[in-house]
């Protein structure tokens, strides 16, 4: 069986039911990976796909909104986003500063500033679930997939969480 959307083309599922399509897009200056997948195609809807379909249409305000999420949360000492960044200054000590797309004097804000939006993975299956739709993986060293910053959103486009891959 296969489903057939506007912005996908052709979305055929494998033996097992599970559909997936990938592509790279532009976004700014760097390249982002953008999955899309399910277990089961029966569980895809138009309304999902149409959802992702914007998603990926409007990544810049969706990385916006990433972005502030994740300045938010440097509040709180605790925070996956609070120990990500210390962890980045710790590990790549002085060096930090060449990584750093912008100097304001805030070596936090810097940092994720200079995060680089690496992909995103949406789970079609998940419109209008409890679990997250998308995930926006977000590295310094886009090289260095174990040291992430994992912004989860609803089909709704909103933030629903910042973790961290560790």
């Amino acid at each position: 069986m296969a489903i057939e959307h506007d912005y996908f083309g052709l979305l055929e599922s494998g033996p097992d039911g599970s559909i997936f399509w990938s592509e790279v897009v532009d976004f700014a200056d760097q390249r982002v990976t953008v999955d899309l997948t399910a277990p089961d195609q029966d569980d895809v809807s138009q309304a999902g796909l149409d959802v992702a379909a914007a998603m990926i249409s409007s990544l810049e305000q969706i990385d916006l909104a990433s972005r502030n999420a994740m300045v938010a949360e440097l509040d709180d000492r605790t925070s996956e986003v609070t120990e990500y960044l210390l962890q980045q200054q710790e590990s790549l000590g002085d060096a930090i500063e060449d990584v750093l797309v912008d100097v304001s004097g805030d070596l936090h804000i810097d940092i994720i500033r200079a995060l680089q939006l690496v992909s995103m993975t949406i789970l079609a299956d998940e419109h209008g679930g409890d679990d997250p739709f998308a995930v926006l993986e977000y590295a310094l060293d886009p090289d260095a997939t174990d040291e992430v910053l994992l912004v989860n959103l609803t089909s709704d486009g909103d933030v629903q969480s910042v973790t961290s891959a560790d």
